[in-house]
């Protein structure tokens, strides 16, 4: 398929992404983030408690510390470094909560932050949800048959 003139002059002055340098940067962070959590994982297990509650424990400290972060300003520093490294699931759900949070906080707590809180998080949840619920729906579905 012939492109038209505007996509080839565009194409043309595109600058080409480093995909590998990104690529390798996000593994890098992500991986750092992934051993970070398996390492808090095994000094709560160390600490005595069982493995299922030793996930939550690495669960909410891994979101705290992204909160954290993310409203000192250092979280969107690394994840300018690191792109979609930083997108693990659970720090970058804590980031998706908490960055819109930060910015309207000048609207106040109501109608600012509890109002813009999951702006961005919102939709996670509830096609999160919904997906669950299918999920659940067909494994049962074929748990019965």
């Amino acid at each position: 398929m012939a492109k038209n003139g505007y996509q080839a002059y565009a194409d043309a002055r595109a600058k080409r992404s480093p995909w590998i340098k990104n690529g390798a940067k996000a593994f890098l962070v992500g991986g750092i983030i992934c051993c970070l959590g398996q390492g808090l994982g095994n000094l709560y297990g160390w600490a005595g408690l069982p493995e299922k509650e030793a996930g939550t424990w690495v669960s909410v400290t891994l979101i705290f510390l992204a909160g954290l972060l993310t409203g000192i300003g250092i979280f969107d520093k690394i994840a300018k470094f690191a792109g979609a490294g930083t997108l693990v699931p659970i720090t970058g759900f804590a980031n998706a909560v908490a960055s819109p949070a930060i910015d309207a906080k000048s609207e106040g707590y109501v109608l600012g932050v509890a109002a813009k809180m999951f702006t961005i998080a919102g939709p996670v949840i509830v096609f999160g949800t919904a997906s669950s619920v299918v999920y659940g729906v067909i494994y049962w579905v074929c748990s019965v048959l």
